[in-house]
């Protein structure tokens, strides 16, 4: 038995704009979910903050409301998050300032000052991660330079996970998927001062909290925020991997070679690897520790996902994104030519390449392109993106797990298997997120042996979408036509943007 008797598992998803709340039973089936939406705030352009206690009254509206749903004991509380930011708080353990998000870009400049002075690339060769500017080194520059007195006020720098761990158990400190990128020294899986000196944040050192690992990372329940809960003081709580890390592990992906692209705000593409190389290759993408020793997450978190299609069903005058996949299986594969460079968001792009100025572009338009061209260029170039991530990590995997709300395209699915070379997967389980923070505290409690004996009882996997090898030598061909479009973009993208 995962969870013992009728005990149940509450699994906390606390994502950018919605916090869930997922009961597990003992075969990992989800009993409910619970949800409740926050706030991004956007004090000016470029700007995405959250209040942190506002994101921490929704997570215990959340878990109270699916606990009082179930109306059975809880075994366990896991917690995973939305990762990177700066979520600032004092010695009282009170945030200083609203917390600044991944997706914000006050930082764009200093991470370009970086790129030019070379920092970027040294700190690539140590961390095996690219510096972007919603990474707390960033954010943490650029505060230094127009807030120094928030820093005063600091007496650590966490992330949502952390921020929420420290309220649910009083414990300060990080998961190491949280802190890898972009503070450790890959090799040795610890903070490295030589990296913080090249951030020019020496005098900022003491701000990092305590690295968390195995046991620490399993916490009791405090009083105060049991009564807010609806929970017993005691109950176990524990820190699984941030939401990238989680995610991936909730589709199945436990061992190196496996992959996941989580179809989400972000398109997500992970590949579990044995070791780094990061003196190896152009710099790209992020590489996390996640407590496993033997095992790293190759990441690449784009700034391009699931709102690029937002943008596209508010443009075409659509209802959602099912009646965008409908309009788009009206033409043929190749959109007749149309094509679209999806990097639509503010803060440019960050994998598999960084480019704070990154734009988006659309080619090829002729009066015989309609809505359901352009419908299907959107979704065609998303997954062009996702096979450049593949292309970016270090070994190709032999299927890609899919997850996140854009599995819900069956059309979508179907061209990321077309595009990529690979078979690609749906998960039955909706809640992976919750679903890997499942795996990681049942590890963690010594209920299975490892992630890999947790995923294989308690995954439930989906479709399989083989591709298609009569339009495998198109899509090789439509795919270099997107990297050398790209490539000509890139010379040109700094003065396309009003805001540069």
């Amino acid at each position: 038995m995962a969870v013992r008797n009728e005990e149940v598992a509450v699994c906390v998803d606390a994502g950018t704009t919605v916090i869930k709340a997922v009961v597990f039973d003992a075969a990992g089936r989800e009993l409910t979910v619970s949800r409740r939406e926050t706030r991004v705030h956007h004090p000016h352009p470029g700007a995405a903050e959250q209040d942190m206690d506002e994101v921490w009254s929704a997570v215990a509206g959340a878990v109270r409301e699916a606990v009082t749903e179930v109306a059975r004991p809880v075994g366990l509380l896991a917690l995973t998050a939305q990762g990177d930011g700066a979520w600032l708080v004092d010695h009282e353990h009170r945030p200083v300032r609203p917390a600044v998000l991944w997706n914000d870009a006050r930082a764009a400049a200093v991470v370009r000052r970086w790129r030019t002075e070379g920092v970027l690339e040294r700190a690539y060769r140590d961390n095996a991660s690219l510096s972007n500017a919603g990474l707390p080194n960033a954010i943490l520059r650029v505060l230094a330079e127009r807030e120094p007195e928030s820093l005063r006020a600091a007496h650590a720098v966490l992330t949502c996970g952390s921020w929420l761990f420290l309220r649910l158990t009083g414990v300060l400190g990080l998961h190491p998927s949280e802190a890898s990128a972009p503070w450790l020294d890959i090799r040795t899986r610890d903070y490295s001062d030589k990296l913080i000196e090249w951030y020019g944040l020496s005098a900022h050192r003491a701000l990092l909290p305590p690295l968390l690992s195995g046991e620490e990372l399993v916490a009791e329940l405090v009083t105060g925020a049991a009564c807010e809960l609806g929970l017993p003081s005691g109950t176990p709580v524990v820190l699984a991997p941030y939401d990238v890390v989680a995610t991936a592990l909730g589709t199945g992906t436990t061992a190196a070679g496996q992959a996941t692209c989580v179809l989400g705000t972000t398109l997500c593409t992970e590949v579990l690897i044995r070791r780094a190389a990061p003196e190896e290759g152009e710099p790209a993408g992020l590489t996390l520790d996640f407590g496993v020793p033997e095992l790293l997450m190759r990441a690449f978190p784009t700034l391009a996902g699931t709102g690029v299609l937002d943008w596209t069903v508010e443009l075409l005058g659509l209802r959602d994104h099912r009646e965008l996949s409908e309009l788009a299986a009206r033409v043929p594969p190749g959109a007749e030519g149309l094509r679209v460079l999806p990097y639509l968001s503010p803060a440019g792009e960050r994998a598999p390449f960084l480019d704070p100025a990154a734009s988006g572009l659309l080619t090829g338009a002729l009066f015989s392109h309609g809505r359901a061209h352009l419908a299907r260029a959107v979704l065609e170039g998303l997954a062009h993106v996702i096979r450049d991530c593949l292309d970016a990590a270090p070994a190709r995997p032999t299927e890609l797990a899919l997850c996140g709300g854009g599995a819900a395209s069956e059309l979508w699915c179907r061209l990321i298997a077309d595009i990529t070379g690979l078979p690609a997967v749906s998960s039955r389980d909706s809640q992976v997120g919750a679903k890997g923070a499942l795996l990681s505290a049942l590890t963690a409690l010594g209920r299975y042996p490892d992630l890999t004996a947790a995923a294989g009882a308690l995954v439930h996997t989906g479709h399989r979408y083989e591709p298609s090898p009569r339009l495998r030598e198109f899509h090789d061909d439509e795919h270099q036509e997107f990297l050398a479009t790209r490539e000509l973009a890139t010379t040109r993208w700094g003065g396309w943007r009003a805001d540069g």
